[in-house]
């Protein structure tokens, strides 16, 4: 490849990564936006504890059980057309959740939502692979984190603005409007890997080997089974769930409610609180991957990381019998979230112990592990919240409830020990030996 033709190369894989990082913030919005709307929900509709987390779990459902399918999908039919049919979907449950004249269709709008953003982040993942070195991976990871939690900032003090100007009806409408724009965006200008734009392979570029990239040369069910019997693939997915788990059920489902019964604060100053954990994921995930890429490790930040996630929900939960005092909140939930972030290096362990060729099915699998954790966790608290919201105090009963998040990080933290130490290297041939 001449001079030229590289430039062009490494200019253009910025715009397929960048375009794609748009569709991902709106991953998180979707995530994160119906704990701001939960008393608009909760008036309008009638919704129990329990009907509203598993409203806000059916997100975490969809997203769970396509991982897979999304990682067949970007190996065979390509991040470009996944993307954007994915994207489309999830518009189109964003207006249909805007609309919403019953239960029934509130919840059909989230699952399609869920359904559609789910094949987002393996596709991001699959074009990284494509279009970047391996060294950069955990870097690349860090920064679509990094983005696609801003997207997760949108979902709380703006959209708060937001819904008390045009009401969380249009609000959710005009959002469906923006992520079909994106969708679009995606089929024009995403493309699979530099060969459909005329371009060498990064692994050319750099002496090396192909990569298969060709969805006829992979045997997807001999991959998905190489996946799944490698014990070394599974460590990353219960860590994922354990550190995940805790977190979505705080950004995503209670901790607005949280704030305000707690700590008697309006809705807009709750989520203003709630932007600090989810601002401090943003920042945690890509200094987290930079540093491990730096250093050529990934299980030493990740234990590091998680001694502090887990201090983190330890004070949560039993510092001031529940209640942090309020001048130390914002700090605990930046650096719970930001200590979270550990989760974003089991992405490429996963990808590091298995077979290169499919990235996408094999970070599919343990990507589960995170929505697995997010779907039953936020139900499992909405119990608590019915079963005990008479008889305990608002402090204690979170207090009860924010108990099982704190057990999710112990698990978490446990498997990191049992993580597979790559060096920032596809070792799956060693691992055959």
């Amino acid at each position: 490849m001449d001079k030229n033709k590289t430039k062009k190369l490494m200019t253009y894989r910025w715009i397929v990564l960048g375009i794609l990082i748009f569709a991902y913030m709106i991953v998180f919005f979707h995530r994160l936006a119906v704990a701001v709307v939960r008393e608009d929900l909760v008036s309008e509709f009638g919704m129990s504890s329990v009907t509203f987390a598993n409203l806000s779990s059916t997100y975490f459902y969809a997203y769970m059980l396509m991982q897979i399918p999304s990682g067949i999908l970007a190996d065979t039919l390509g991040a470009r057309i996944t993307v954007t049919l994915g994207t489309l979907a999830a518009g189109m449950g964003s207006i249909i959740f805007g609309f919403a004249s019953n239960i029934f269709w509130i919840f059909l709008g989230r699952l399609l939502v869920g359904l559609g953003v789910s094949v987002v982040f393996i596709s991001i993942l699959k074009i990284q692979s494509q279009w970047f070195k391996e060294s950069e991976f955990a870097t690349l990871s860090g920064i679509s984190s990094f983005f696609g939690n801003l997207g997760g900032i949108f979902a709380q003090t703006p959209l708060v603005l937001l819904t008390a100007a045009i009401t969380w009806r249009y609000s959710f409408v005009a959002i469906g409007i923006f992520t079909i724009i994106i969708a679009i965006m995606c089929y024009l200008l995403v493309r699979n890997s530099p060969s459909d734009m005329g371009f060498s392979t990064i692994e050319e570029l750099e002496g090396k080997e192909k990569r298969v990239a060709s969805s006829g040369k992979i045997d997807l069910i001999k991959g998905l089974k190489a996946v799944i019997v490698n014990p070394y693939t599974w460590p990353s997915f219960f860590m994922f769930a354990g550190f995940y788990g805790g977190f979505g059920a705080l950004s995503g489902t209670w901790g607005s409610s949280y704030i305000v019964q707690v700590y008697g604060m309006s809705n807009a100053s709750a989520a203003n609180y709630m932007t600090a954990v989810v601002l401090g994921l943003a920042i945690g995930s890509i200094i987290i991957g930079k540093v491990s890429d730096n250093i050529k490790k990934r299980k030493l930040p990740m234990i590091l990381y998680g001694v502090i996630y887990v201090a983190c929900w330890a004070l949560m939960v039993f510092w001031n019998g529940g209640k942090p005092p309020i001048e130390v909140l914002i700090p605990l939930l930046f650096v719970l979230g930001f200590s979270c972030s550990a989760f974003i290096l089991g992405w490429g362990c996963s990808k590091e112990v298995n077979p290169s060729e499919i990235a996408g099915i094999s970070t599919s699998v343990v990507n589960i592990g995170g929505f697995f954790g997010a779907a039953i966790l936020p139900p499992m608290i909405g119990g608590v919240i019915d079963r005990y919201g008479g008889t305990l105090t608002a402090i204690e009963l979170y207090q009860k409830a924010f108990l099982y998040c704190f057990v999710f990080a112990l698990i978490g933290f446990a498997f990191t020990f049992l993580i597979k130490e790559t060096n920032c290297e596809n070792i799956y041939s060693e691992l055959k030996k």
